[in-house]
């Protein structure tokens, strides 16, 4: 964790992204795609943080705030360098800036096959809330 830095994603950032969630991250969704991440970016550049380790790309966390709730997507780590707290650190980053923009609670899409995300989720605090269920509908 020593040589990990924490920032912002820029549009530059757009094809390595796209590559690193195809190889880290559990299934993808209708807007994984350069125009979606790149919309994502311009719409608020400060919700997509990118954890790189001695130079190369090591982590994501979108931590999207629509000035109510706060949302986490995309927590994912290089297999590699998986263990070393790099997700940690990408959601204390997440944490911090969703308090500084006054949030009160956080809420993170995990895919429920997913072991190794939900016990990563567990580790940091989170719970699943079993009475909710996500619904959704493609547009356009």
């Amino acid at each position: 964790m020593a040589d990990t830095v924490i920032r912002t994603a820029v549009l530059d950032d757009v094809p390595a992204l796209l590559a690193f969630w195809a190889r880290a991250a559990e299934g993808t969704s209708i807007s994984d795609d350069p125009a979606g991440v790149a919309a994502l970016i311009t719409r608020d550049p400060q919700a997509l943080l990118v954890a790189e380790d001695d130079g190369a790309l090591a982590g994501t966390v979108i931590a999207g705030f629509d000035g109510w709730r706060c949302h986490l997507y995309r927590l994912a780590v290089d297999p590699d360098r998986r263990r070393r707290g790099i997700g940690a650190a990408l959601l204390a980053a997440a944490e911090a800036r969703f308090e500084a923009l006054g949030g009160r609670r956080a809420d993170a899409m995990v895919l429920d096959h997913n072991e190794l995300g939900r016990t990563a989720w567990r580790a940091a605090g989170y719970r699943p809330e079993e009475q909710w269920s996500r619904w959704v509908k493609p547009l356009g």
